[in-house]
């Protein structure tokens, strides 16, 4: 029986998706009766479960089939305009046949990840937005959720932040005066052609609350052209609890608000460095502080004069709960100095919330299930580079996509809530 539900795990169990729901922004959130679309799995997992049962491990075997016969996203990462357009379209058509509404990640920026573990992307800006131009073609008038390069915001090469600071990515290859205002020019060209589907609901990279503060982020979905999307993602890969980016997702709403608007003659625009943030007034460490934070958007946004401040105005997010169940992993004391690499293949981790279009945030349009549970980050070597090896695991991990058995054990035994 296991088997034959491996070999049926690419269909979903969804019913008929009703329309898109419109709101006072003139945006369209899917509605949250919505039913996700569940790709084919990894091979690599089909032949996991084979192994489990043939070992006669029958409740990993099941624990394993139903995580993959989960609603999950779809990556496109390369190809042609030709080819994008074709694997797009083979995507909707399938869920078309189920009934059932994809997310469609576009993972293609030049210099994406700033060329580390998911190294790869478009040449230039012009072969970029031909890329896009396919993947937009290959959508249609069908309906689908779109997460539009997911780092793209938070790794832009040779950027300088709000506060100042020189960034990390400063790839030699590219000018250090274009190459930040070129990702930009990219990721506004995408937002213009997305903004052609009729049925599609589009959101940028918000990166996460373990990451940049609010207005760092804010300003760069503003620069990207937030306003002509849904609204931002978080955790995108990542391990940060559904709590704290629910937080966050509603500072960056009301801080695009606040470094935006008019009113009172308009002192704050562009000020998006005054937004508090999970830094300050609050500690990041401390989540009872974040209180304050709360505090200052209640009299800064919510509480100031005239405001359009509700959450039906503001922008919306979603969040990617794959593997947050047991938060993010810190290194054990004692760890040699160098990166621990958090965010890569962290031990004991567990599936977070299923994916769903009915949260009860007026701030969050949906859980999702972006990264695939179970495939690999990357073959992460912390503070010992020249290992070969995760000292963590104590083996090397696969590389970046391919499937991981031990962590796809994992993440079904700490899942939470439980399965």
């Amino acid at each position: 029986m296991l088997l034959a539900a491996a070999s049926v795990v690419a269909l979903s169990l969804s019913v008929a998706a009703p329309a898109v729901a419109h709101d006072g922004r003139g945006h369209h959130h899917p509605a949250p009766a919505t039913r996700l679309f569940t790709p084919p799995p990894n091979d690599g997992a089909v032949a996991q479960i084979k192994q489990l049962v043939k070992a006669r491990q029958w409740s990993d075997a099941a624990a394993i089939t139903k995580m993959v016969a989960t609603p999950q996203a779809v990556w496109f990462t390369t190809g042609t305009p030709a080819e994008v357009k074709r694997a797009v379209q083979k995507t909707m058509r399938q869920a078309k046949l189920t009934r059932s509404v994809p997310v469609l990640v576009a993972y293609n920026l030049p210099f994406r990840d700033c060329a580390q573990y998911s190294a790869g992307g478009a040449l230039d800006t012009a072969e970029y937005l031909a890329w896009i131009d396919g993947f937009v073609a290959g959508v249609g008038d069908g309906k689908a959720i779109v997460l539009l390069e997911p780092d793209g915001l938070g790794i832009i090469p040779w950027y300088t932040s709000i506060n100042g600071a020189q960034e990390w990515c400063q790839p030699a290859e590219l000018d250090p005066a274009t190459a930040a205002p070129d990702r930009f020019t990219q990721v506004n060209g995408a937002v213009d052609r997305l903004a052609t589907l009729p049925n599609a609901s589009v959101y940028l990279d918000g990166t996460h609350s373990g990451w940049l503060g609010t207005g760092d982020i804010a300003d760069r979905l503003h620069k990207a052209g937030v306003e002509r999307t849904d609204g931002f993602f978080l955790n995108v890969s990542n391990y940060e609890t559904t709590e704290r980016q629910a937080k966050f997702a509603s500072w960056i709403s009301q801080c695009l608000w606040y470094g935006t608007n008019t009113a009172e003659g308009g002192w704050r625009v562009g000020h998006f460095d005054y937004c508090a943030s999970q830094y300050y007034p609050a500690n990041p460490a401390d989540f009872s502080t974040w209180a304050l934070t709360d505090q200052w958007y209640l009299d800064n946004v919510t509480n100031a004069a005239n405001p359009p401040s509700g959450p039906d105005v503001l922008a919306h997010a979603v969040i990617d709960t794959s593997r947050n169940g047991q938060g993010p992993w810190t290194a054990p004391p004692g760890s040699p100095s160098g990166d621990p690499q958090v965010w890569c293949n962290p031990p004991d981790r567990g599936l977070g919330l299923k994916p769903t279009l009915s949260t009860g945030d007026p701030y969050v349009d949906a859980y999702l299930w972006v990264k695939i549970p179970g495939e690999s980050d990357g073959q992460c070597t912390r503070w010992a580079p020249e290992g070969g090896i995760d000292p963590v695991r104590g083996y090397a991990d696969p590389a970046a996509g391919q499937w991981f058995p031990q962590m796809a054990l994992e993440l079904v035994h700490n899942a939470n809530p439980p399965r």
